[in-house]
Formats: C-alpha cells, structure tokens, sequence
C-alpha cells in the first residue's frame, strides 16, 4: 500500500477492529445466482457484502470491464461507496469533469476535445491558440501532460498521440506554470491544502513527477470555497481538487480526483476519511432499522 492508503487503513482498523478488512480487487470473484448477487474470494469463500467501502482504486486505471464492474456490484448488494461509482467514473474522464463543472457554473479553462473526429481536423479548427495544454482524457498523476507553444509543435503533438485514446485541448493558464493549489475536501470540508511547484520548471506540478508541497489551509478561503462546491457538483464525498492561479488573483478548476493521496503532514485527511465513514456506517444502520427496509 502507498503511505496515504497505509495511513488511511491504520486509522479505520484501530477505530473498527476486526469489523475492517483492506481487500484487493483481485482477491474477489462475483456473480449471481439463485436471483441472487454474491461475492467470493479465489478460495470459494462466501463474503457477506460490507456497508460502507472506502475505495482506494485510481478511477483513471479503472476499466470499465473489470473494476469498475466489481464497484458496481458491491453498489448493488447494499455497499455504500466512498465516493460513489458515478462520481469515481466523472472522475475518470476529465472531460466529464469539465461538463459537469461547467454546469455548476464553475470556472474551468476553455477546453476542447471530439468523439471519432481526426486529430488533424480537431486540431486545424481549434480557436484555443497556443500555447496549448493537451492532456490523455484518462491521464493521472500529472502523466500524459504536454504543453505545445505553437501551432507547429501542437500539430507534432498531436500527430503523435494515441489514436485509440481521447485527448483533450485546453486553455493554457501561464500565471499557473509549473504551480498548482491542491485542496482536500471531506464530506464539505476542506481538511488540507498545499501549494505544489514543478521539480524541473515544468508544466505539471504533481509530487509524484517530482514536484514539492507547501502546506497552506487557510491560506486561500476563496479557493477553498471554490473547491467544496467543485466536490459537490460531481458528487465526491473525498475529493482532491487542483486549482490554477490565474493572473487576477482568482482561481479556477483544474481537474477532480476521487482518490487523493497527501502527505504525512497532512495529519488531519486520515481522520477526516475515517468520521466520513462513520457517518455512513451509522446512516447505512439507521436505514436498515427502519420498518420495511431489509
């Protein structure tokens, strides 16, 4: 397990003892049978259905033929999901982020993607200009992230990308190279923030390409506000929001992540996560207590 999640199942097994259990995706396998739904591990062991699942699966390695069908099963036998599979699948697909975001009446840089349109075509009719950032729809942990400065290397770039993949074109923030604000939200409140910078000048600022953190809760209540209504608009209970700093002081929405990781210093996330799901744990049994519900 990464240090977040260790982090996470250290607090939620002292808290629930033998009642929590970390489980990998590739330990079950699931069925019906009998008109019935069930779960069992490789052993031929029958798992009752847990109440509440923290999932800790990045949704941009999901796919939809196998985790993502094992989420939705757990979802139909009566889990509660942290966070919710349509929310982890809006995640996935930054796209999705953006039309939901933009919904919400949020501000996102302009962006550009296509369905089956040739790359060629998308690019030679874009009014984005360049500079230009392009971005795998599906990309996580900074990865898939190219900025094009001019018309000439986003056509390279794009001559290059995966044809099998979606990409995305988007405005690019320059007030905002190589920095970003990253939020964590718990159930509408924000429990962490850092100021994250590029290891090498570069465009991405994801630690885990290199990059440094300075913590800075409190820093930025705008953002902060920012980045609940940014969780809430596509459903995500834990959320990691990265925010770009634009050149009037404002901010606006990067991109979503329904399984953020932090750092050690972040002593307030583990915590927050575990009273998120004693919440659901204790709504999970107040449902089950009322007359006519199983």
């Amino acid at each position: 397990m990464q240090g977040a999640t260790r982090e996470l199942a250290d607090v939620l097994a002292t808290r629930h003892g033998p009642g929590f259990a970390v489980w990998h995706t590739d330990e079950f396998v699931f069925g019906v049978g009998d008109g019935q739904l069930f779960l069992r591990t490789l052993g031929g062991a029958d798992v009752a259905p847990p109440k509440v699942v923290c999932v800790r699966q990045m949704p941009g390695s999901m796919s939809h033929d196998r985790e993502v069908t094992l989420l939705r099963h757990l979802e139909r036998m009566g889990a509660t999901l942290l966070n919710p599979l349509n929310a982890q699948l809006v995640c996935r697909n930054k796209i999705w982020q953006a039309q939901e975001l933009a919904l919400a009446g949020l501000p996102v840089p302009h962006t550009l993607s296509y369905a089956t349109a040739p790359l060629e075509g998308v690019v030679r009719t874009s009014r984005l200009g360049t500079p230009c950032v392009v971005k795998s729809v599906t990309g996580h942990k900074g990865k898939q992230v190219f900025l094009a400065p001019d018309a000439h290397l986003l056509r390279s770039v794009a001559g290059a990308l995966a044809q099998g993949t979606p990409h995305l074109f988007q405005e690019y923030v320059a007030h905002s190279h190589g920095r970003d604000l990253r939020l964590i939200v718990v159930d509408g409140e924000p429990v962490a923030a850092a100021v994250r910078t590029s290891g090498n000048g570069g465009l991405a600022s994801n630690i885990a390409q290199g990059g440094a953190a300075t913590l800075c809760l409190g820093r930025y209540p705008e953002a902060e506000d920012l980045a609940v209504r940014a969780a809430q608009a596509v459903g995500l209970a834990i959320a990691g929001v990265d925010l770009l700093f634009t050149a009037d002081g404002t901010h606006t929405i990067c991109e979503l992540n329904a399984v953020p990781g932090w750092r050690s210093q972040m002593t307030a996330v583990a915590p927050a996560i575990a009273d998120c799901v004693d919440r659901r744990l204790a709504t999970w049994t107040q449902t089950r207590a009322r007359p006519g519900t199983d």
